[in-house]
């Protein structure tokens, strides 16, 4: 069978070329795939064999194996290669063994493991990563226990997914306790050659609590900075919303459990403005709260500087906002909320059967 019978389709052209270049196959398999694209570009299997560094009995069989399989017939079949050396006891105990730390010992390492499994590190590495387990990682996590969960996050989620005409959706919650923190000594600038210095340690200088609505559809932020937090701060920067929006737009307000929020004082108020719907995430589920982004990108903000007053520290907070109003960011709520209980729902279930 001759390697000049071969002919690609326009397909097989493409992944056999994309293999050639890829960094992230193995070089046998690109060894492979240009076999085959300089046997359908007509050159025999000697030149083949002396281009790639095959044997002439290599280029023939896999010339035979793509004409027979076409792709599939360059992948090597099940139990092919060389048996593993590792005893079986051994990666039992380093699949099993991971999931109970010894005593003492918070998680295994590769090493520790090593050490007892008596085996090299770089084998329990290899075992780990081709079962994708990460005993280095831990994600956090937090289920409401919330007996009106779904009642509510549809009510949350339905605003970004088909928010009301003729109103506003505003992202509403306030970031307590941002401190004014001086660093104790000047740090060097980035230069060529050096990264930037930054000192360990820090003198507090008192804290401020940023209120923030964020418009979903405007993208525009509405804030203010006070010194404490209480309700009397909400009801005022309630009244801030109400001033600095049109009055003829009906507000949607997404806001959390917390006490200010459902003050009787603070009711009172909703009851006189009609035109404000407030809308509450279950509990422990702030991440419903499109705001939580903003004050993500303004906690990496503020962790960069040095204040040695709050005045600097407010001020500060000032301008980055003064800068999101200018060249606004839109977060955008994209996933499925079926998805998102699929998800609750496994985790829900994971959990009883760890109890």
């Amino acid at each position: 069978m001759n390697s000049q019978n071969i002919t690609l389709t326009s397909e097989e052209h493409s992944e056999l070329s994309r293999r050639i270049r890829s960094a992230t196959i193995s070089q046998r398999d690109g060894r492979r795939a240009r076999v085959i694209l300089l046997a359908a570009q007509g050159h025999s299997r000697v030149d083949i064999a002396r281009l790639i560094g095959f044997s002439l009995r290599s280029v023939t069989r896999w010339c035979q194996r793509f004409q027979e399989l076409r792709l599939e017939g360059l992948i090597d079949k099940p139990g092919r290669g060389r048996p593993s050396s590792l005893p079986p006891e051994a990666l039992s105990r380093v699949l099993e063994q991971v999931v109970q730390p010894r005593i003492g010992q918070p998680r295994w390492s590769c090493r520790s493991m090593a050490s007892v499994a008596g085996i090299s590190p770089a084998s329990v590495q290899r075992i780990w990563a081709a079962n994708d387990i990460k005993p280095h990682l831990t994600r956090t996590f937090k289920l409401s226990n919330n007996p009106h969960f779904e009642e509510k996050f549809w009510d949350v989620i339905g605003l970004y997914l088909d928010p009301p005409d003729k109103a506003l959706v505003l992202c509403c919650d306030e970031k307590s306790q941002v401190q004014a923190l001086e660093r104790t000594q000047p740090g060097l600038p980035l230069g060529i050659g050096h990264i930037r210095t930054q000192s360990h340690d820090y003198v507090r200088h008192g804290t401020v609590t940023l209120f923030t609505a964020l418009d979903y559809l405007q993208e525009h932020l509405i804030s203010c900075i006070e010194r404490q937090h209480r309700h009397q701060e909400w009801l005022e920067f309630l009244k801030k919303i109400n001033r600095e929006t049109p009055k003829h737009l009906q507000l949607h307000l997404i806001v959390d459990n917390y006490a200010t929020h459902k003050h009787p004082t603070v009711k009172a108020w909703l009851e006189k403005h009609k035109r404000f719907h407030m809308h509450f995430t279950p509990t422990s589920s702030s991440w419903m709260n499109m705001v939580e982004r903003f004050f993500r990108d303004i906690t990496v903000y503020l962790r960069e500087g040095s204040f040695s007053t709050v005045r600097e520290l407010e001020s500060s907070i000032t301008t980055f906002l003064a800068l999101r109003n200018a060249q606004p960011t839109r977060y955008v709520w994209n996933a499925k909320g079926e998805d998102i209980l699929n998800k609750i729902q496994q985790a829900r279930e994971a959990m009883a059967s760890q109890a």
